[in-house]
């Protein structure tokens, strides 16, 4: 390029994304984690929050430990325990109630089960990867599901 000329926007763009895909990359296995968290069959669905304690704040991944999710007018709480290659999860809905629980895991499937009248339910051997767990609740007028933000366990 000859002094005192300057690139075309195509040529910048590119040079641009070659140095921020250089400096900057994206984490490995985004796209996938993506593609997971939004193949969900019924898309009228809530998502809830994942409220982080300060311990964890800006953590991708979990192994062991408490996390609670909250939308709206419901609280989900899972404790994490690490058994051999996967976990074991206790989990406790409030408001407590007879609700469907499926653990989504990507590339191994998905486990169900139901919570007891008091909200609680039990998952064992979930394998390791990126999680969503997703309750259905069944109201009086009409099916209600809520879903999990993707974490890395």
């Amino acid at each position: 390029m000859k002094e005192g000329t300057y690139p075309d926007d195509d040529t910048l763009l590119a040079e641009l994304g070659r140095v921020v895909d250089q400096v900057d990359p994206p984490p490995a296995g985004l796209a996938e984690r993506v593609q997971f968290a939004l193949a969900l069959e019924d898309l009228d669905v809530e998502v809830a929050r994942w409220e982080r304690a300060d311990a964890m704040a800006g953590v991708r991944s979990v192994d062991q430990g408490t996390i609670t999710f909250t939308v709206s007018d419901l609280t989900v709480m899972i404790n994490l325990t690490k058994v051999g290659m996967g976990h074991r999860i206790d989990g406790w809905l409030v408001p407590e109630g007879e609700y469907g629980v499926e653990v989504r895991v990507a590339g191994h499937g998905s486990s169900s089960t139901t919570a007891d009248d008091g909200g609680r339910f039990v998952l064992d051997s979930v394998p390791r990867g990126t999680t969503q767990i997703v309750v259905y609740i069944d109201g009086a007028s009409c099916r209600r599901t809520v879903v999990t933000p993707a974490v890395v366990l």
